[in-house]
C-alpha cells in the first residue's frame, strides 16, 4: 500500500451556494420548483466549479453544477461539454441523467440526484466490484456509442502523452528502465484502438455507490473511442495504491482477462510518463491537491509497471 497524500473527498475548492449570483440562484430554484433550504457542496475532485446537492423546501433533492463563462471559462466549457455528452447517453448506462441545462453568462446543469456515497477509501472489494460491473455495462451499452457523441479516438486525444517521456528524461535522467518505458509508451495507439466509449476519468471521486450497492459513473466530460478494457485499467490505479492485488483483478474480469500483458504494460507506461510530467507543473491556486494526487498516481503506476515487467 502507498499512503495517499491527499484528503479523500476534500480536495476541491468550490463555489458555495450563497456566493452564486442572485439571478442564478433564482433560476435554479425555479427549475427545482421550490426554494433551496440547504446546499451540500461536493468537495471531491479537483475543479472549483459549483457542484452541490440542494435540498428544497418541499423536501426534494437536486444535484446542480454551475460555472461562470467569464470568470471560470475553462470549467464552464467543461460543464457545457458534459451536458452534451450526458444528453446523448442511451438508457441503461449507469450515469445520472441530465434533467435540464442553462447557458448564458453561466453554464448551469441540473443532474439527477442519486442517493449514494463515494466508494470507501482505502478501496473495499464490494465497491471495487460494483465499479467494475458498471464499466462492463458501459462497454456493453456503448459499443459502439451513439454517433451524436462525436468522439475522437483515444490515440487522437492522448497522442501528446508519448512526448511526456522527454520531460521525464530531463527531470529523472537516472530513472531505471526509462528508455524501456518510453519505448513501450510509444506503441500505445495500436493497443488502445477500439469501438467502445471510454470514460477516461474513473476514480473514486467520480463514482457513486447507491443503497443497493450499485455503482454510478459521474463526470462524463471527456470520453473517447477506444478499447473496451481501458477504463477497467484506469479504475484500478487507486485500488493498486491502496494495496489490492490488481493483477489478480485483471485476470478475472471479463473486459481484461484476455488482454495481452504487453498491451496493459504499454498503457501503464503511457500513464506513468503523463503523471511524472504533470506533477512537476505549477500547482493551480484553485486546486491545491492536484499535483500531489498526480504524483501519487505516478508512483503507483510506475511501481505497478515495474512489478509486472520484473524491473528492479
Amino acid at each position: 500500500m502507498t499512503i495517499q497524500p491527499v484528503p479523500t473527498g476534500k480536495t476541491a475548492r468550490r463555489l458555495e451556494w450563497q456566493f452564486l449570483p442572485v439571478h442564478i440562484r433564482r433560476l435554479v430554484e425555479q427549475r427545482c420548483g421550490s426554494p433551496v433550504v440547504e446546499a451540500d457542496s461536493q468537495t471531491g475532485g479537483f475543479t472549483p466549479g459549483f457542484a452541490s446537492v440542494l435540498t428544497c423546501e418541499d423536501g426534494s433533492r437536486h444535484f446542480v453544477k454551475a460555472a461562470s463563462v467569464k470568470a471560470q471559462r475553462m470549467f464552464a466549457e467543461s460543464y457545457r461539454e458534459e451536458a452534451r455528452k450526458l444528453a446523448a447517453l442511451p438508457a441503461g448506462v449507469p450515469a445520472p441523467r441530465l434533467l435540464w441545462r442553462h447557458e448564458t453568462d453561466w453554464v448551469v446543469l441540473g443532474i439527477e440526484y442519486v442517493a449514494a456515497r463515494l466508494p470507501h477509501r482505502p478501496w473495499q472489494d464490494a465497491d471495487l466490484d460494483a465499479t467494475l460491473d458498471a464499466l462492463e455495462t458501459v462497454a456493453d451499452r456503448l459499443t459502439p456509442p451513439p454517433a451524436a457523441l462525436e468522439l475522437d479516438s483515444f490515440a487522437e486525444e492522448f497522442g501528446e502523452l508519448v512526448g511526456h517521456w522527454d520531460h521525464v528524461r530531463a527531470a529523472l535522467p537516472d530513472l531505471p528502465h526509462l528508455a524501456d518505458a518510453a519505448a513501450l509508451a510509444a506503441g500505445f495507439a495500436e493497443v488502445t484502438e477500439g469501438s467502445t466509449l471510454v470514460h477516461t476519468d474513473v476514480r473514486d471521486d467520480n463514482v457513486l455507490v447507491d443503497e443497493s450497492g450499485r455503482a454510478w459513473l459521474c463526470d462524463w466530460n471527456w470520453p473517447v473511442l477506444g478499447a473496451a478494457w481501458l477504463d477497467t485499467l484506469f479504475a484500478l490505479i487507486g485500488p493498486c495504491g491502496d494495496g489490492h492485488d490488481v493483477d489478480e483483478v485483471l485476470a478475472r474480469r471479463r473486459l481484461t482477462r484476455d488482454v495481452p500483458d504487453e498491451h496493459v504494460d504499454t498503457v501503464l507506461a503511457l500513464l506513468a510518463g503523463y503523471f511524472f510530467r504533470q506533477r512537476d507543473l505549477p500547482v493551480p491556486p484553485t486546486s491545491p491537491w492536484l499535483r500531489a494526487h498526480q504524483s501519487w498516481q505516478g508512483e503507483v503506476v510506475w511501481s505497478w509497471l515495474c512489478r509486472r515487467r520484473g524491473w528492479v
